[in-house]
């Protein structure tokens, strides 16, 4: 069943090919491989690890992405290199994993996962699921256009959990690159606390 679902979103990437030429390639790769990367995500819920999208990648799903008032789902990618955001955000190695303390870094395109960056706003939640399945959620504090060269997005600070989400910068600019990024940041809200006389059943935190 899965060789059957791989060759069919190959030949709908076929297909995208010759209808839209290489612009409509590379959006068709974005998204299908989306598709791809759910079965290897179920498949690391269910306790594998590394868990290889397709028999050649050299990249594996380490989280889900998720922004409710935006309805976007997306799976995160081990590394960042340009061979690996082009099918999904890529995690930075350096930083901690998605949902663990500290600041995790993610980057994508501008212009195919993270093109949802430049309607996030402040207050607006994002949900990132572990490879265990626990769900934290996180609530965005800021937006900023920084150098490409500066680092401080990388830092860490003691007892935050941060989420930083990184793009090139314009979001309209004809061409990839250039010297701007466009970041988002994003701090983990703590689970509500609950009065011994409240009854109301609460949000699960899991």
């Amino acid at each position: 069943m899965q060789r059957v679902f791989q060759l069919t979103a190959a030949a709908f990437l076929v297909i995208a090919i010759w209808e839209f030429g290489h612009a409509g390639y590379i959006h068709a790769k974005a998204w299908l491989a989306q598709y791809l990367i759910s079965d290897a995500w179920d498949r690391t819920l269910a306790g594998e690890t590394e868990v290889k999208p397709w028999p050649w990648a050299d990249t594996w799903p380490v989280a889900r992405l998720r922004a409710p008032k935006q309805h976007i789902e997306l799976f995160v990618l081990a590394g960042s290199n340009g061979r690996t955001i082009a099918f999904g955000p890529g995690h930075v190695f350096g930083t901690p994993d998605p949902g663990m303390p500290g600041n995790s870094v993610i980057g994508a395109h501008r212009d195919t996962h993270f093109a949802f960056l430049q309607w996030l706003e402040p207050g607006d939640e994002l949900e990132v699921e572990t490879p265990t399945g626990q769900v934290e959620v996180y609530e965005v504090s800021s937006r900023e256009v920084v150098d490409k060269d500066d680092t401080e997005v990388l830092e860490s600070f003691p007892g935050e959990t941060r989420l930083t989400l990184v793009t090139c910068y314009p979001f309209n600019a004809i061409s990839a690159g250039g010297p701007l990024r466009y970041v988002v940041t994003a701090d983990k809200l703590a689970p509500p606390v609950v009065s011994a006389g409240d009854t109301s059943v609460p949000r699960i935190w899991m």
